[in-house]
């Protein structure tokens, strides 16, 4: 099999990881929701018909990988095996933990790994009714785009900033460092190896837009000091000569850049209008190989026609703020591009769609793509649409949930 390869956001999509959210999620309740960084508590059974929904709609474009079957065929192998479990028991260290995992068979291993383990109750903890982990789930798992990046045909590994998700990079980790179908040139940066509290980088503020240019958000989950260090990376090993970095604002609506812009097409983006026209924009900066320091650039599109790459927006919600701003909690701009020109979005953001429309762009149900009764034609530029009413409640829409390993160059 080939090497992962990624120079855009819309090339067509030939290979994609995904995660379907499994019990992992119940771990999440009104009282430890804030731990596992959730605004609302999901419920699983309807996020997952969702999830594959969206799964079955990416499949009719591009080979999906599902993360447990990828990691049970990694562990397979006795030398990944011990190494993965090791480096977890360095993160949550408990002998008794390691003589259970020893034991496991691997589709057993694959799930407490994802699903967390149980620690046996005491009897004071039995009579006040708590319950513990001595292995935490990963119920933001299924946001594998956060954890893993390619750019060009090398691997970037999340450095993730809560400690609640540290043990999903190493998952990410043994299957770019393992699994044939996520070979690379090397792997750039690996988050389960950066402990630093100041080094923290998560793919959804990293967008591969040309060969030679990357954008970048810097957001609560990505740090300027891991930014810099990908920076030098990029320049060094891939070609990159123009990244442009994009300063988010500290609030929850606009955890990551991909929450407030997305690239549509070859000459159209959406996003958040209060973020980039406006007063209310926010600063840029333009960053060039070989150059010391940066420029700070007049806005997004500013900096982008700069580097020869002119876009367009689309405004998410429209044009009233109130349905910008519903549709954006909403993840209105999180559209994952499946080739250039169609993408696939929740079909909750009514307004955002009918922006879409008048952009040129036909929207399909996916139920209909699935049911073979429309499709999209070659040079068509469509959305397709799928449920979120359940999927949203995490924070993220789909391309938080998607992370691509191969694209065709557009």
């Amino acid at each position: 099999m080939s090497r992962v390869h990624v120079t855009s956001e819309i090339g067509a999509l030939r290979t994609v990881l995904m995660h379907t959210p499994g019990e992992e999620l119940l771990a999440v309740t009104p009282g430890t929701r804030e731990d596992y960084l959730y605004d609302d508590v999901i419920d699983l059974e309807q996020a997952r018909r969702e999830h594959r929904q969206l799964v079955a709609v990416m499949r009719q474009f591009a080979e999906v990988l599902e993360t447990r079957a990828v990691l049970a065929e990694v562990l397979k192998r006795t030398e990944v095996r011990e190494q993965l479990v090791g480096r977890t028991l360095d993160v949550v260290p408990s002998d008794a933990l390691a003589q259970r995992l020893a034991k496991l068979p691997v589709n057993q291993l694959v799930d407490v790994l994802v699903a967390g383990a149980v620690e046996e109750a005491g009897p004071i903890a039995a009579a006040l009714n708590e319950e513990g982990y001595m292995l935490p789930p990963l119920p933001n798992l299924f946001f594998t785009r956060d954890v893993g990046m390619v750019i060009g045909e090398h691997a970037v590994i999340g450095s993730m900033r809560y400690g609640v998700r540290w043990t999903e990079e190493l998952l990410i980790s043994a299957l770019f460092r393992h699994h044939p179908a996520f070979e690379n040139a090397g792997v750039l940066y690996d988050g389960a190896d950066e402990k630093r509290p100041n080094y923290t980088l998560e793919g959804g503020d990293v967008h591969p837009l040309r060969p030679d240019l990357v954008v970048l958000g810097y957001s609560e989950r990505s740090s300027p000091a891991a930014l810099d260090l990908l920076c030098d990376l990029l320049f060094a090993r891939c070609g990159i000569q123009d990244v442009i970095v994009v300063v988010l604002p500290k609030e929850p609506t606009a955890i990551h850049l991909d929450m407030i812009f997305t690239q549509v097409d070859r000459e159209l983006c959406v996003v958040s209008p209060p973020h980039f026209v406006g007063a209310e924009r926010l600063a840029v900066l333009h960053r060039h190989a070989g150059e010391a320091g940066v420029r700070e650039m007049p806005n997004l599109f500013a900096a982008l026609l700069g580097v020869g790459l002119p876009l367009e927006p689309v405004f998410c919600g429209g044009p009233h703020r109130a349905d910008q701003e519903r549709e954006q909690w909403g993840s209105g701009c999180n559209f994952v591009s499946v080739r250039p020109g169609v993408l696939v979005g929740y079909d909750r953001n009514e307004a955002t769609l009918r922006e879409m429309e008048r952009a040129g762009f036909a929207l399909l149900p996916g139920s209909k793509l699935l049911k073979g009764e429309a499709g999209v034609a070659d040079g068509q530029r469509a959305v397709v649409t799928v449920r979120g009413s359940e999927l949203v409640r995490g924070g993220g829409g789909p391309r938080c949930m998607t992370l691509p390993l191969r694209r065709d160059d557009p």
